[in-house]
C-alpha cells in the first residue's frame, strides 16, 4: 500500500489557499477601481500577493516568487502613498493579477511559464517604480565597506551580529491548515545561526493527550545580521495560528577579555582615541558602554545610542541571495491585535473530497426515494392520518427534506469565482480590439450547483466575447452617438421561480435585424421574403455557421460560438433568450435549474402515464368550461383566463400518448408561465400530489427527447418522466380537436 506523501497534501492545500488569495486580490482591485481609497483595501491586495510569495518560497517555486516579489514591491509603493493608483496603473495591476494567476496554475500543474507572457508585465511594473530591482541591487553592491582589524594577540572580539530570543508556540489550527513548523525553523536557519530548544513543559500525560492538539513549542536563539521585521516575516503566513514573541537581546558588553601585557585596557584605548574622559564612561551603565564600544572597535559607521530604540526598517536589498520565505505570519506587537480579531471572525471551513460529497448526494437521493416508497405503503395500508405511524412518517418526511436541502447547500457555490474569470475575459478581449470596456457584476453571492458553474464557464465566455466584439460599438462611433467612450457590460445573477437567471447585457447599438436577416438569407439559413418576428430574427444568431463578423479574428468570424452556447445551456437543462433595443443594447438571459440533483414537482397523470411538472413553472390550476374555450383554426383552441387568452394544449396528445378528445369540459388544466412571461394551459387527466423528486438524466442513454427534461423514480418504483415546459411549448402542435368534433362543428 502506497503511503500518501504529506508534502503533496500540504502543496495542494497551498494552491487552494492561492485561489482564495487571488480572489481577495481581485476583490481589492475592483474596490479600488470603484473608488475605494482606504488603506485597508490596498493592504488586502498587498497581503494577498505577499502571502502567495511566502508560500511559493517554501516550495521552491522561484518563478512565482520572482513575479510576486516585483508585484508586491509596486503595491508597497501604493500602500506607502508614493504611487497613485490611477486608471492606467489599475489596469496594469489587474493584468498583473491575471499573470500571477497563470503562474500559480502552471506551478500547480508542473508547467513552465513562458517568459514572453511574463516579462512585458514585469517591465511595466518596474517602470512604475523607476527601474528594475537588478539595477538597484547593483547600485547597493557597488559599496564595499572596509574595516580595520586590531590584532589583540589572537583574542576573539565581541560578535557584531545581534542576537534574538524567539518563542514560537503553534496552535491547533496551524496543523489543521497544513502548515509545518519544521519549514518555519528551517527558514530561520537561513537568516543566521540558530540554537533551537524544544519546550515540552505543556505536554500532558499520555492518558490526557489530545492527538490533534498542540502542546509543544520552541525557543530559538538566532544570531543574524537581519532586522526584527525579517524574522517576523518568516511567520507571516501563519498569522493567528500561533503565539510568537521576538525579543532582541541586549548587546554583550566588551568586558572579560584577557589582559595583554603592554596594551592599555579597551576602555582606556578607546577613550584615548576619542579624547573622552574615562570617568564619564565608567559611570555609564554596561549597556551604554557596550553600545559605545562595539561600533568604535570596528571603526564602522557610528550607530544610534542604545537609549533610542531603532525604528523598524524595511528589508534592505543586498547582493546576497534572499532566503525563501515560508508560509508564515507577521506579528508585530502593536499590530497583532487587529489581524487576530479578523481571524476570529472568519468562519471555519473544512475541505472535503468532491467524491465524498457526490456519494452523500446520491445516498440522500436514495433516502428520498425510500421515504416516498414508505409513504405510499402506509397510504395503501389504510393507516389513519392521526395514527402514531402516520405522524412519525410525517416527521420523517420533514427530516428527509431538511437533510436534502442541507446536502444541496453543500454542493452550492457562489457565482463570484466565475464572474471574476469573466472580468479577465473582458480585459483581454477589449485590449485585443482596442476598446475601453467596463464590467459591472451584480448578484455575485447568488449560489448555484457547482456542476452548473463548471459547465457554464465556456458558454458564458463566448457570450462575453460576443458582447465586447459585436455588442459594443467602436470608440469613435460611441462618441458620435453621444455615448461614453467606455462601453459597459453588466453580468448579473439572481434566483427567480426556482431557477437561477444569469444575464449578460451591454449598452451597445443593439442587434441590426436587417443585417442579420440579410446574412441569414445569403447563407440560405432562411428563405428570402419569409415573414419573421423580431424574436425570430434574434434567434438566427444561434444557428450554426451564422456570424456577422466581416473578417476572421481571434474572437469571432468563423460562425462558431452562439450555437455552442445554446447547445451547452440546453445540456444543463436551461435555455437562453435574447432581447435587444436598437441604440440601447442587447441582453442575453440564461435560465438554469438551481441544482441538477433534485426538483420540486407536481405529479400528474395524462393518458394513464405518470409525469412530473416542475413546480416553479406552475402558476395555478383550474378546470375547463365550455364558455371559456375559443376556436383558433380547425385543430386548435385557446382558453380564456380572466382578461387574456392562452394556448390550450393536451399533454397526452403532445407526447403522442393519445388522440385529441371530443370534449374537454371539466378537464384539469395547469397554467404554465415561463421567465419571459409566455403562458400556456396544459390539459392533464388528474393531479396526484406535490413531491420532491430525484433527477435521473436521460441524455446519455436516449439523447434529447422533445418536451422531456429527465426522469425520476417514484415511491412505488415506477419511472416517471419530468417535463421541460419550455421545450414542450416550443414544439407543441396545439391539437385539441378530434376529427369527430370537427365533423360535428361542420354539420
Amino acid at each position: 500500500m502506497t503511503t500518501p506523501d504529506p508534502m503533496a497534501e500540504i502543496r495542494a492545500s497551498f494552491f487552494i489557499e492561492c485561489e482564495e488569495l487571488l480572489e481577495a486580490l481581485q476583490d481589492g482591485l475592483s474596490m479600488i477601481d470603484d473608488g475605494a481609497t482606504d488603506d485597508e483595501t490596498v493592504n488586502v491586495c498587498f497581503r494577498a500577493v505577499h502571502s502567495i510569495k511566502g508560500g511559493a518560497g517554501a516550495f521552491g517555486l522561484d518563478e512565482l516568487v520572482r513575479f510576486a516579489h516585483r508585484y508586491e514591491t509596486v503595491l508597497d509603493e501604493v500602500r506607502g502613498g508614493r504611487l497613485a493608483p490611477d486608471h492606467d496603473a489599475l489596469l496594469l495591476f489587474m493584468r498583473a493579477a491575471d499573470v500571477l494567476s497563470d503562474i500559480v496554475r502552471n506551478c500547480r500543474d508542473g508547467i513552465v511559464t513562458d517568459p514572453d507572457a511574463v516579462e512585458p508585465t514585469l517591465r511595466e511594473l518596474e517602470a512604475l517604480t523607476g527601474g528594475s530591482e537588478e539595477e538597484e541591487e547593483e547600485e547597493v553592491c557597488d559599496f564595499q565597506p572596509m574595516t580595520l582589524s586590531l590584532d589583540l594577540g589572537g583574542c576573539e572580539l565581541p560578535e557584531a551580529d545581534p542576537a534574538y530570543e524567539i518563542e514560537f508556540w503553534p496552535e491547533r489550527e496551524l496543523f489543521q491548515s497544513g502548515n509545518e513548523p519544521l519549514f518555519l525553523l528551517g527558514a530561520l536557519k537561513e537568516l543566521g545561526s540558530t540554537e533551537p530548544r524544544c519546550d515540552t513543559d505543556k505536554v500532558p500525560d499520555l492518558s490526557e493527550l489530545d492527538p490533534e492538539g498542540a502542546c509543544i513549542g520552541w525557543k530559538i536563539r538566532l544570531t543574524t545580521n537581519q532586522g526584527q521585521s525579517e524574522i517576523e516575516e518568516v511567520f507571516e503566513f501563519v498569522e493567528g495560528l500561533c503565539t510568537l514573541k521576538v525579543h532582541k537581546e541586549d548587546p554583550v558588553p566588551a568586558t572579560g577579555l584577557p589582559e595583554i601585557s603592554g596594551l592599555p585596557s579597551l576602555e582606556q584605548g578607546v577613550s584615548d582615541v576619542e579624547n573622552s574622559e574615562p570617568e564619564t564612561q565608567s559611570s555609564a551603565s554596561p549597556a551604554e558602554n557596550s553600545a559605545e564600544v562595539a561600533p568604535r572597535m570596528t571603526l564602522g559607521i557610528p550607530e544610534a545610542p542604545a537609549t533610542t530604540p531603532p525604528e523598524p526598517q524595511p528589508p534592505q536589498k543586498t547582493g546576497a541571495t534572499t532566503p525563501p520565505t515560508i508560509p508564515s505570519i507577521k506579528t508585530p506587537p502593536a499590530a497583532a491585535a487587529k489581524p487576530a480579531i479578523q481571524a476570529t471572525a472568519t468562519k471555519a471551513t473544512v475541505r472535503v473530497d468532491l467524491e465524498r460529497i457526490e456519494r452523500l448526494v446520491n445516498l440522500v437521493g436514495e433516502l428520498v426515494i425510500n421515504q416516498a416508497m414508505l409513504s405510499q405503503s402506509v397510504t395503501q395500508a389504510g393507516i389513519p392520518a392521526n395514527s402514531p405511524v402516520a405522524q412519525g412518517l410525517e416527521e420523517f418526511m420533514q427530516l428527509t427534506r431538511d437533510i436534502q436541502d442541507s446536502v444541496m447547500m453543500i454542493r452550492a457555490q457562489p457565482v463570484k469565482s466565475m464572474f471574476q474569470r469573466m472580468a479577465r475575459i473582458v480585459r483581454e478581449s477589449s485590449a485585443s480590439l482596442d476598446k475601453r470596456v467596463r464590467l459591472v457584476t451584480v448578484g455575485e453571492a447568488t449560489e448555484v450547483d457547482r456542476t452548473v458553474i463548471e459547465r457554464l464557464a465556456d458558454p458564458l465566455t463566448h457570450m462575453i466575447r460576443n458582447a465586447v466584439d459585436h455588442g459594443l460599438e467602436e470608440t469613435e462611433t460611441r462618441i458620435a452617438s453621444g455615448k461614453s467612450d467606455e462601453g459597459c457590460i453588466t453580468l448579473s445573477a439572481a434566483h427567480r421561480s426556482g431557477r437561477v437567471i444569469i444575464e449578460v447585457s451591454d449598452d451597445g447599438a443593439g442587434i441590426n435585424r436587417e443585417k442579420v436577416r440579410a446574412i441569414a438569407e445569403d447563407k440560405e439559413l432562411v428563405q428570402p421574403g419569409q415573414q419573421l418576428t423580431d424574436a425570430e430574427i434574434d434567434s438566427l444568431l444561434f444557428l450554426p455557421g451564422f456570424s456577422t463578423a466581416k473578417t476572421v479574428s481571434n474572437l469571432s468570424g468563423r460562425g462558431v460560438g452562439m450555437d455552442v452556447v445554446r447547445k451547452s445551456i440546453q445540456d444543463l437543462g436551461g435555455r437562453v433568450n435574447i432581447t435587444s433595443t436598437p441604440g440601447k443594447g442587447t441582453c442575453f438571459s440564461i435560465s438554469l435549474p438551481l441544482t441538477l440533483a433534485v426538483l420540486d414537482g407536481m405529479v400528474v397523470e395524462a393518458a394513464n402515464e405518470t409525469l412530473v411538472v416542475p413546480l416553479g413553472s406552475i402558476v395555478e390550476t383550474l378546470k375547463v368550461r365550455h364558455e371559456d374555450m375559443r376556436a383558433m383554426g380547425p385543430n386548435t383552441q385557446v382558453l380564456q383566463i380572466r382578461d387574456s387568452f392562452v394556448p390550450l394544449m393536451d399533454l397526452g396528445v403532445e407526447l403522442g400518448f393519445r388522440n385529441p378528445r371530443d370534449d374537454y369540459n371539466g378537464s384539469v388544466v395547469l397554467l404554465i408561465s415561463l421567465e419571459d412571461g409566455t403562458r400556456s394551459a396544459i390539459i392533464v387527466d388528474t393531479i396526484q400530489e406535490q413531491r420532491q423528486v430525484v433527477i435521473k438524466g436521460l441524455q446519455d442513454s436516449y439523447g434529447h427527447i422533445p418536451g422531456i427534461a429527465a426522469a425520476t423514480i417514484l415511491g412505488d418504483g415506477q419511472v416517471a418522466l419530468i417535463l421541460d415546459p419550455v421545450d414542450l411549448m416550443a414544439n407543441a402542435t396545439g391539437k385539441t380537436r378530434s376529427p369527430s368534433s370537427q365533423l360535428e362543428l361542420a354539420g
